[in-house]
């Protein structure tokens, strides 16, 4: 499929596709043309990309997740000198991660709280209501 189509499928702009490829997060065949032609299977990289980028992960921790999801790398496997450093970085991202969750989970709550007052108020002042 061709950049376009695989815009409409994920919802995500053309120009956003295109940077993810400048980072390295999709990758592309090219035609004789040059034309991008993606595969099936970067529909959910795109989207999973989108997800992570949204989520506020930085780029350049997305590309050793993607690379880690590919080659599901066995225990035992060569490490890189730089482990221990993306180790941290990973181990950061997630602590914050964790403390966005509960954030967002304490304010979904209370908005859940006051929509149901609000349909509840509704509902007694209603003098159709039965």
């Amino acid at each position: 499929m061709r950049i376009g189509e695989l815009s409409r499928r994920t919802q995500i702009p053309i120009r956003m596709l295109r940077y993810y490829e400048e980072r390295g997060l999709l990758t592309p065949q090219r035609a004789p043309s040059g034309y991008r032609h993606y595969q099936e299977a970067d529909v959910e990289q795109a989207t999973l990309v989108s997800s992570l980028v949204r989520s506020g992960l930085p780029t350049r921790l997305i590309l050793p997740l993607l690379r880690d999801k590919q080659l599901n790398p066995v225990d035992g496997d060569e490490t890189d000198d730089g482990d221990d450093d993306l180790v941290a970085l990973f181990a950061a991202e997630f602590a914050r991660l964790d403390s966005q969750v509960k954030c967002l989970s304490l304010s979904r709550n209370a908005v859940q709280q006051h929509l149901r007052r609000l349909r509840a108020t509704r509902v007694s002042h209603d003098p159709t209501a039965t």
